[in-house]
């Protein structure tokens, strides 16, 4: 996850290293913070790989900065792991929005619409966080315990959200000449009559 959020942000322009960090810490930080410790090795790994380049230049006062930028090789690389996600970034959710912050560098709805359809049918297959003595999954109905109840309904109401995204902008990528309701990061797409 954190080698594809590197790719992602540095194909979207250059960045200094603690940048990097903050775009990276937005995205997913709340949930899975990045470290010096982690990020650093990982872009010295990317560099020796020849997928990213460091440039120093002038900093604020005598100290330089480096900044790092995508190779051709890493740019590829992006869009190689964005068309097709190893299967931990389809069922993780944090690794699959990590995948779909970026999904708009792939420019061919085909293949974003394809990624799409693999999270969905993941998300369409029976699953629980629970499961009872015969190994089936325990729906909310069934779970006395109230915190587990909670858990259960309030994954319940995520995934019906997400089904319902889903579905709605696989249906926009696969009309002819579809996109996405919004290729560019930051800019919101045009609400729907109902919306308004």
């Amino acid at each position: 996850m954190l080698t594809l959020a590197i790719l992602g942000f540095l194909y979207d322009q250059p960045l200094h290293g603690y940048e990097l960090k903050s775009r990276i810490t937005g995205l997913t930080g709340h949930v899975r913070p990045v470290s010096d410790g982690a990020l650093y090795p990982a872009i010295a790994r990317l560099e020796k790989a020849g997928l990213l380049l460091r440039r120093t230049e002038p900093g604020s006062g005598a100290v330089p900065r480096q900044t790092l930028e995508l190779t051709t090789e890493g740019r590829a690389e992006l869009l190689r792991r964005l068309a097709d996600p190893e299967q931990v970034e389809i069922t993780d959710q944090i690794r699959f929005f990590t995948v779909t912050a970026f999904l708009h560098h792939l420019a061919d709805p085909p293949r974003q619409a394809a990624v799409l359809r693999r999270r969905l049918g993941f998300l369409d297959a029976p699953s629980s966080f629970f499961h009872d003595g015969a190994g089936r999954p325990v729906t909310a109905e069934r779970e006395p315990n109230p915190f587990r109840r909670g858990m259960l309904l309030v994954a319940r109401a995520s995934t019906a959200a997400e089904r319902a995204w889903l579905t709605e902008t696989i249906a926009e990528l696969e009309r002819p000449g579809g996109a996405a309701p919004s290729e560019t990061p930051g800019t919101p797409a045009e609400p729907k009559p109902s919306e308004r």
